[in-house]
């Protein structure tokens, strides 16, 4: 059941999301201007609720002992994905699992190892599990934002990334939310390559639109307010990025 939120929840989401590890009750009150006792009833009930549903470190693996991570793109029957995704979780190395409503690559698995015979061995536990991997990358570095539209609503939604991942070499996946005057909105897949809108290199391999993903082909249309996923083997450049904001954001960079 949804959650309904207000002013207050949203602002206590944001400061959390920036950085929950040195924000306090009192600071993000005096932003607020209310009491510490009201923000931390309000993150009780947020916890409650299961709108917050945790606080986690983030870890570069590779300055802890060179350990190496990496991303499995991974297919699984839709109808044992739920199960399987947590069948999955049990695997020594695996840290995170994401599922997405589509056709193919509906998981994500990101697992840490010592080294590449132990991320074999992930690989292989996970294909004894009827998961099919369909592709893999090492991954770099990953760095994450609070949510804009939750922050203050003096603040300008310059930064349209809600998910940036640096994978092995130049290759790159970037999750980018299409401003409503953006160049490529209402622009079919197929046109925006007809008109070289993407490097060739470039791909569009998830689209989330309304709680749904969907699974792109040449005929989908990119509308405002998605949340196109991106994928690019040399790196996505200001050029893809700026195809998705507003027109005016764009040309004043």
């Amino acid at each position: 059941m949804d959650t309904r939120l207000d002013e207050i929840d949203r602002r206590i989401i944001h400061a959390l999301m920036d950085d929950a590890r040195t924000i306090s009750a009192p600071t993000i009150a005096e932003e607020l201007n209310v009491s510490p006792g009201t923000i931390r009833n309000r993150i009780a009930q947020l916890e409650e609720n299961g709108v917050i549903t945790g606080y986690h470190a983030s870890i570069d693996f590779e300055r802890a002992e060179g350990h190496l991570t990496n991303l499995f793109m991974c297919n699984a029957p839709v109808s044992e994905r739920e199960s399987v995704a947590q069948r999955a979780q049990i695997i020594p190395g695996v840290i995170n699992i994401r599922e997405l409503l589509t056709g193919r690559r509906n998981l994500h698995v990101l697992a840490v190892g010592n080294d590449t015979e132990d991320l074999r061995r992930i690989a292989r536990s996970l294909s004894d599990l009827g998961i099919e991997i369909e592709d893999e990358v090492l991954v770099q570095n990953e760095t994450s934002q609070a949510y804009a539209p939750f922050g203050p609503t003096t603040e300008t939604r310059e930064a349209l990334l809600t998910d940036f991942v640096s994978l092995s070499g130049d290759a790159e996946v970037a999750e980018v939310t299409v401003d409503r005057d953006a160049t490529i909105a209402g622009m079919s897949l197929q046109e925006a390559a007809r008109r070289e809108t993407f490097t060739d290199d470039t791909l569009v391999i998830a689209i989330e639109r309304d709680d749904t993903v969907l699974t792109p082909h040449g005929d989908t249309k990119i509308q405002p307010d998605d949340i196109v996923t991106v994928f690019s083997r040399n790196g996505v450049t200001d050029d893809t990025i700026a195809t998705f904001r507003s027109r005016e954001a764009a040309g004043s960079e």
